[in-house]
Protein backbone atom coordinates (compact mmCIF):
# COMPACT_ATOMS: atom_id res chain seq x y z
CA UNK A 1 0.00 0.00 0.00
CA UNK A 2 1.22 3.54 -1.24
CA UNK A 3 1.36 6.22 1.72
CA UNK A 4 0.98 9.46 0.38
CA UNK A 5 1.90 12.81 2.28
CA UNK A 6 -0.61 15.90 1.81
CA UNK A 7 1.44 18.78 0.81
CA UNK A 8 0.85 21.88 2.57
CA UNK A 9 -2.30 23.94 1.92
CA UNK A 10 -1.47 27.13 2.18
CA UNK A 11 1.45 29.13 0.82
CA UNK A 12 2.25 32.37 3.38
CA UNK A 13 4.10 35.38 1.94
CA UNK A 14 6.81 34.53 3.52
CA UNK A 15 7.96 31.05 1.93
CA UNK A 16 6.71 32.97 -1.18
CA UNK A 17 9.40 35.20 -1.39
CA UNK A 18 11.57 32.76 -0.07
CA UNK A 19 10.63 30.76 -3.11
CA UNK A 20 10.66 33.44 -4.90
CA UNK A 21 14.42 34.49 -4.04
CA UNK A 22 15.25 30.57 -4.87
CA UNK A 23 14.45 30.60 -8.40
CA UNK A 24 16.08 33.96 -8.97
CA UNK A 25 19.24 32.71 -7.54
CA UNK A 26 19.11 29.61 -9.74
CA UNK A 27 18.18 31.62 -12.72
CA UNK A 28 20.91 34.08 -12.25
CA UNK A 29 23.45 31.19 -11.84
CA UNK A 30 22.25 29.66 -15.00
CA UNK A 31 22.95 32.75 -16.83
CA UNK A 32 26.43 33.38 -15.55
CA UNK A 33 27.23 29.14 -16.61
CA UNK A 34 25.96 30.15 -20.09
CA UNK A 35 27.53 33.16 -20.51
CA UNK A 36 30.92 31.32 -19.85
CA UNK A 37 29.98 28.77 -21.95
CA UNK A 38 29.25 31.21 -24.57
CA UNK A 39 32.62 33.05 -24.30
CA UNK A 40 34.56 29.64 -24.87
CA UNK A 41 33.07 29.13 -27.38
CA UNK A 42 33.18 32.45 -29.47
CA UNK A 43 36.58 32.19 -28.46
CA UNK A 44 37.13 28.47 -30.12
CA UNK A 45 35.02 29.98 -33.15
CA UNK A 46 37.70 33.12 -33.74
CA UNK A 47 40.22 30.47 -33.59
CA UNK A 48 39.03 28.54 -35.83
CA UNK A 49 38.45 31.21 -38.04
CA UNK A 50 42.03 32.67 -37.92
CA UNK A 51 43.15 28.96 -38.99
CA UNK A 52 40.45 28.62 -41.70
CA UNK A 53 41.81 32.07 -43.36
CA UNK A 54 45.44 31.35 -42.84
CA UNK A 55 45.01 28.14 -44.33
CA UNK A 56 43.38 29.93 -47.61
CA UNK A 57 46.02 32.51 -47.93
CA UNK A 58 48.46 29.86 -48.31
CA UNK A 59 46.38 27.79 -51.11
CA UNK A 60 45.76 30.73 -52.94
CA UNK A 61 49.45 31.59 -52.78
CA UNK A 62 50.31 28.16 -54.10
CA UNK A 63 47.93 28.10 -56.59
CA UNK A 64 49.51 31.58 -57.60
CA UNK A 65 52.81 30.02 -57.50
CA UNK A 66 51.57 27.14 -59.59
CA UNK A 67 49.88 29.11 -61.97
CA UNK A 68 53.17 31.36 -62.29
CA UNK A 69 55.22 28.43 -62.97
CA UNK A 70 53.05 27.26 -66.11
CA UNK A 71 53.51 30.37 -68.25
Amino acid sequence: MAVMMNPRETWTDGRLDDLSKKVDQGFSESKAEMRSGFERMDARLDRMQNTLVGAAAVIIAALLGIIATQL
